[in-house]
Formats: structure tokens, sequence, C-alpha cells
């Protein structure tokens, strides 16, 4: 099947956040390792936006599986443009082709979220049955949750077991939007799990993050300025979207694979209805 020409923003058209709107793209790869000079394919992206004017914390997760346009002008799935093209061609994508800019990132590998969420003491989950079954034949340890992984109910988990939980996709029915979902709602947790963080909370937190990530564009005063936004943002309830939406989706078989075309004009809207909702 051929699918739907693309056409990207010129970078004068890709608008400036607002006033107190900060950006920052976080990515995993596809690895348990990471190498900064041999990325995997990003099986994770999430745009984590801190608005200190309108007090807003946000979440928005992109679906690894839809076509975007490469820098080499064809048409490819949005996951390989990472480990293919660069950081800043997938930053240059976010902003012309979604409408999103984008300065700051960190690039994260499977153990590197592991690490991070058992130096945050783990994090409280609520499964259903067909996700808990999921989790006992995938055979993590048996106490990767506390207590055991049984049925469905609430559980704590460790790293490596949400780790997994965020890679589900071949359980209900939603695939790659039930993976995004599922980042979205382990962000949220944490998020709220430390809604009452002291300075001294957030310094350990930034140096967990600092100590696991494989690669950032951001200096020391970068992190510490987000440090100083989500310290005033604290208790403030994380609002989390997917991107593009479902009803911006179609899905295509492209050279061989499941993926999905976007309509992009209705997905830029979309964004702006999020970021701009009085405008």
């Amino acid at each position: 099947v051929t699918p739907r020409e693309i056409a990207p923003l010129s970078p004068d058209e890709v608008p400036e956040p607002s006033e107190g709107m900060h950006h920052y793209l976080l990515l995993c790869t596809d690895t348990w390792d990471g190498d900064p000079n041999n990325l995997g394919n990003t099986d994770g992206v999430v745009l984590v936006t801190l608005d200190t004017v309108q007090r807003r914390v946000i979440f928005c997760t992109l679906t690894r599986e839809m076509l975007i346009r490469r820098p080499d002008g064809a048409i490819g799935r949005f996951t390989y443009i990472t480990k293919n093209y660069g950081i800043d061609a997938l930053l240059n994508i976010v902003a012309t082709q979604f409408g999103i800019k984008v300065d700051q990132y960190a690039i994260f590998c499977m153990n590197n979220i592991q690490d991070i969420i058992d130096a945050l003491g783990g994090v409280t989950l609520t499964v259903t049955d067909a996700e808990a079954d999921y989790l006992n034949r995938y055979r993590i340890a048996r106490d990767a949750t506390t207590p055991s992984m049984a049925k469905a109910g609430t559980y704590l988990f460790s790293g490596h077991a949400a780790v997994i939980y965020m890679r589900i996709r071949k359980v209900g029915g939603d695939g790659d939007a039930g993976r995004t979902r599922r980042i979205r709602t382990v962000l949220t947790t944490l998020t709220e799990k430390y809604a009452d963080a002291t300075l001294d909370d957030a310094l350990r937190i930034l140096g967990v993050v600092s100590d696991s990530l494989v690669t950032t564009n951001m200096k020391l005063d970068d992190m510490l300025t987000a440090v100083g936004y989500a310290l005033e943002l604290r208790g403030v309830t994380p609002e989390g979207y997917q991107l593009p939406p479902s009803d911006c989706l179609s899905p295509i078989t492209y050279v061989g694979m499941q993926t999905y075309q976007v309509d992009f004009d209705r997905c830029r809207q979309y964004i702006h209805d999020i970021f701009y909702p009085a405008q």
C-alpha cells in the first residue's frame, strides 16, 4: 500500500512554547544496555511539559509505530529515526511534523529505567487479570512484585517488573496505545508519589537520573533548572495524552509491517488544543 504524502511545516511555522512552558523529550531504547554511539530503536518516547505559568504537568507519549517523513524524504516508522539518523533528526520531526519545538532531551535504556524506579522505591500499580497473566508467563521473578504476582490487583512493582509492564503490547487489544498508556500510568504514579518532595528529595532523584542515562544534551544547570520547575509544580495532578490520538491514526501495511498513517493536520490541531486551550 502506498502511504499518503506527508507535508512537514517549515521551521518558521513551528510555534515557540508559550511563556512558562518547558518541554523535555525522554526516550527509551529497545535495549537493556545503552551505548550512545550505537543507539537502539526508540521503544518509548515521552514529551514531558512543565508549565509554571498555567501550573500544568503534561505527559504526552508518542506511538512508535506511526509513519513519518524521514530526513531522506522517504516514508518510514518513527521508532527507527534516532538509531538511523540521530536524535537531532527526531527533534526536527517532532517540530516540523507535530508542531512541537523541543530543545532538550535525555535518552535511557531499559536497565536505566529499571534502576531509576528501584531507586525511587518501586511503583505501585493496579493490573488486570490479563496483565497479571502476561507478567507471570513472562516469568518475572517471584519477588519482582510485592506481594508476589498472582492475579488482578494492586502490587508494588520493582524496576524490572515495571519495565516489563510498560512494554506490554499484546494484552487488551489496544496494541501500542496500551503500551503508551502504561508508560503514562507509571510516570503519573511516580509523580503523585513524590507530590510532597523536598528539595533534598528532588536533588537525590536528579542524582539517580543523571547517573542512569545513555546520553543527554542537558547540562547540570539545565537539570537543576528543570528540578526547580518540578518543585514549583508539586501537587499538580499530571495530565496524560497519546500522540497522535487514535482518531488521527489509520492502520496500514507498509513494506510488510503493520503501522499507522497519521492525519497530521488534525493531529497538530489536537496538540494545539492541549497546549493552548484558551486560544
